[in-house]
């Protein structure tokens, strides 16, 4: 069937049950059925919560021995698995699977509530809490709740001031990497946003969305210039390039304002 080989014909009988489809071997917790004893045993585990496998280097604990041997590669560095297409090395064969759907846009999980998909199964089931409102990871400083860990470990940088990612260049530190991938474009001058109405590039997401409100949204006009802001408040402080005058403390307006004063000869609006 599959010409895999067996120095003893029990190991092969029992590799054939995969093939067969025969499951002799059931939970009785469960009634989850198992092709092999030895997959039973470990999936007992689950229920009794043993971890009979301690890390000799942190004592962390697992039920699979499998299992231990990845983790151990993270105090080693040991990454034997590498991707073929842009050579990343991985610790173990499942993340080298799940790192190459990266490249084939691979996403075999699709949530049954919204159809989306996603590469791999915990994405998935972290998902799924948005449709279901649970939030289990709670703040144990502000008990702020998060439905991803993830979200949890960045939230929690507010209260401890951690920022784990620098800018090699100017050494200013970011609570997230996404913060620091954008700041990196100031230096970079990449503008990756582009907008499909006047072809004009932005550094973040959000600032082209608050740009399309100009083509898309109500128009704010500016009457000395005929300038045009999709955001009011834009407008307001545009107008005290014109009057002057600055209800607000905002640097940016400061600054427009001392312009406007140095070039008051040569401006052709009064």
């Amino acid at each position: 069937m599959c010409n895999k080989a067996y120095t003893h014909q029990r190991n092969l009988i029992r590799h054939r049950h995969i093939h067969t489809g025969k499951r002799r071997y059931n939970c009785d917790v469960c009634n989850r059925a198992f092709s092999e004893k030895s997959s039973l045993i470990t999936h007992l585990r689950i229920h009794s919560g043993e971890r009979p496998y301690t890390c000799d280097v942190c004592n962390k604990v697992f039920s699979q021995r499998s299992t231990l041997i990845k983790h151990q590669r993270i105090h080693s560095d040991e990454n034997p698995y590498v991707c073929e297409v842009c050579n990343k090395a991985l610790s173990d064969k499942f993340s080298l699977k799940r790192h190459q759907r990266i490249h084939t846009s691979e996403s075999p999980h699709t949530c049954e509530v919204c159809n989306r998909a996603f590469s791999t199964k915990s994405y998935l089931i972290t998902h799924q809490h948005i449709h279901r409102g649970e939030r289990p990871y709670n703040c144990d400083v502000c008990n702020k709740a998060f439905s991803q860990k993830s979200s949890l470990i960045k939230h929690q940088r507010l209260h401890s001031d951690e920022r784990p990612y620098n800018c090699d260049v100017c050494k200013k530190a970011f609570i997230q990497k996404s913060g620091l991938i954008t700041h990196q474009r100031i230096h970079s001058g990449e503008r990756p946003y582009k907008c499909t109405v006047c072809n004009r590039t932005f550094i973040q997401q959000s600032s082209l969305i608050r740009h399309q409100r100009i083509h898309v949204e109500h128009q704010y006009n500016c009457e000395a210039c005929d300038k045009v802001f999709g955001i009011q408040s834009e407008l307001i402080k545009h107008k005290c390039i014109h009057n002057g005058e600055c209800p607000c403390t905002s640097k940016v307006c400061k600054k427009s304002i001392q312009y406007k004063e140095k070039s008051d000869n040569t401006s052709t609006h009064t």
